[in-house]
């Protein structure tokens, strides 16, 4: 994988609903980012971890809904050991990653751990470039000032969201098992299709979720898409191998090319099927 190494800081994501971000804590100061959580449960989530909460943690708050233009407001509870930080959801990349070092500066390096509940709400009122360019930005500004970034990614993201995200951490957490399984069989008995899947599940995924026909052909799937990086072929072989994995099925016994019945396509075993996929090029 091809991780930036300009960072001593490792840089994880976690998958699953919801995802595990807190179990890779071991700092006792922590900032945690929340995009699709409240402040209040999100502290009592801690209460459910082995560790239990830090001693020492600052909210940023960019799920809350607030007034257009609002300044950010900052209230801190010394006796909880808490500070947090209202911006809102329509706070920019940049904004974010400010509050963040606010929270940073002046503490140790290495000291910190960083935490984001969960990017897929990100991805949906922004887009997928715009979450990849966060997640890049945040190595840049603080690669070497904080312990470690567990980053959040629930089902609810995209098969791309998950793809591109892969290639800036270094490890991917929580694959499922019956999932892995899954694709190391394939591995063992079909190297060359589970080579096509690895590649382009996530395009295959968008192509199945584009489609408007119920028992469409390859060449059908792929011209639901938008700038496709695969061909008709190499699409078809990805779908060919979801077959296989029983995140979709084929369509009766026809003659000719191979017919996908959509009606059967499973998304959230899918999505597991990739961040299997995902976790098993991490580590690579």
């Amino acid at each position: 994988m091809d991780v930036p190494n300009d960072t001593d800081t490792v840089v994880r994501l976690c998958c699953g609903d919801p995802p595990s971000v807190r179990d890779g804590v071991v700092s006792n100061r922590v900032v945690s980012v929340l995009f699709g959580t409240d402040v209040e449960a999100w502290r009592s989530g801690w209460n459910r971890t082995p560790q239990g909460p830090p001693n020492r943690e600052a909210v940023i708050d960019v799920n809350d809904v607030v007034r257009s233009g609002a300044a950010a407001s900052t209230q801190v509870m010394p006796r909880d050991g808490l500070a947090y930080t209202v911006l809102g959801r329509t706070a920019e990349n940049e904004r974010v990653l400010d509050a963040l070092g606010k929270h940073v500066d002046g503490a140790p390096t290495g000291t910190v751990d960083v935490v984001i509940d969960d990017l897929a709400p990100l991805a949906h009122r922004a887009d997928v470039a715009s979450v990849v360019t966060f997640v890049g930005r945040l190595r840049e500004r603080f690669g070497r000032r904080v312990n470690r970034v567990d980053v959040g990614c629930s089902h609810d993201g995209s098969g791309e969201l998950v793809s591109q995200l892969s290639s800036h951490v270094e490890s991917v957490v929580g694959a499922d098992a019956e999932a892995t399984a899954a694709i190391e069989r394939l591995a063992r008995d079909d190297p060359t299709t589970f080579g096509y899947v690895r590649r382009h599940w996530a395009e295959a995924k968008r192509g199945i979720e584009s489609c408007d026909r119920n028992y469409p052909q390859s060449k059908q799937v792929h011209a639901a898409l938008t700038e496709p990086e695969t061909t008709p072929r190499t699409l078809g072989a990805a779908l060919s191998g979801l077959v296989t994995l029983d995140a979709l099925d084929t369509w009766g016994e026809t003659v000719g090319p191979t017919r996908y019945d959509l009606t059967a396509y499973r998304p959230e075993w899918t999505t597991a099927i990739g961040t299997a996929l995902e976790a098993d090029t991490a580590d690579d």
